[in-house]
């Protein structure tokens, strides 16, 4: 128990109360304590899942190479593309294709990211949707 003493030389009176600090200070530690343990609930969604494995595909799609200079020069397959009109040329005829073809695009290190932006904007605007990089193992130094 704790004494409160009044102010000296005034009131002789002496209060005694309890001390809630350390009570107050027990209770959030075991508030605490409590929260931490409580286990976590999982939001889970039920999925039914196919069972087996699906058919491999029948053959291999195909690989379209396309590749970005430092310069902006372009690259299909290794040839070089003249124009933008040729390019978007080729990618309605690869997104017309059924399967359609993986674009595997390799910027150069030093390219400039406005050339590969605008390269990857018009494979999306001409449908193309299996688009990857490759050479990225040129960044890792």
């Amino acid at each position: 128990m704790a004494m409160t003493v009044g102010k000296p030389g005034g009131d002789s009176e002496v209060m005694v109360d309890i001390n809630t600090t350390p009570l107050i200070d027990v209770m959030l530690v075991l508030l605490i304590m409590l929260i931490i343990t409580i286990p976590v609930q999982n939001h889970s969604v039920k999925l039914d899942m196919p069972s087996g494995n699906p058919p491999p595909p029948s053959a291999p799609p195909e690989v379209v190479e396309v590749g970005v200079d430092f310069d902006g020069t372009i690259y299909w397959n290794g040839v070089v593309v003249p124009d933008r009109a040729t390019l978007e040329a080729d990618l309605q005829a690869a997104a017309q294709k059924d399967p359609q073809p993986e674009l595997h695009l390799h910027p150069d290190k030093l390219a400039k990211y406005g050339f590969v932006a605008e390269v990857l904007a018009e494979a999306q605007s001409h449908g193309l949707v299996k688009i990857g990089f490759v050479g990225n193992e040129q960044y890792m130094d």
